[in-house]
């Protein structure tokens, strides 16, 4: 077993239920978890037996630059989508976090995190 993760990854993008997010937008947070084995690649050192991190960015990328209400659904379409490209995944863990949400106070952000 191998944790692949990816942190931090920042996007700007306009999700949200509010009229006021979905014009002017907001940063928000994407960290993700694959379990694979990555053992062939271990020994091999060729990237073409590995996880390919670009493509896996690629696809978080993508999906937040799809607009969503809840951060639900942008979690679902990130793991549906990288399981449907990227082959040998045993687990995935996705956390998506709405940076300075507007909830009336001070809030660093607002987070939903899924698992398949």
């Amino acid at each position: 077993m191998h944790i692949i993760e990816l942190e931090n990854m920042e996007f700007f993008a306009h999700h949200g239920c509010f009229e006021e997010e979905k014009i002017t937008g907001n940063k928000f947070m994407v960290n993700l978890k694959i379990i694979t084995d990555e053992s062939l690649s271990a020994i091999t050192d060729n990237i073409d037996d590995a996880v390919n991190y670009q493509a896996i960015y690629n696809i978080v990328c993508r999906e937040m630059q799809q607009t969503s209400h809840l951060l639900e659904n942008v979690c679902k379409r990130i793991i549906d989508a990288v399981c449907k490209e990227i082959k040998h995944i045993e687990k995935i863990t996705v956390k998506v976090s709405k940076l300075n949400p507007p909830m009336g106070g001070k809030t660093d952000c607002a987070s939903v995190t899924m698992q398949q």
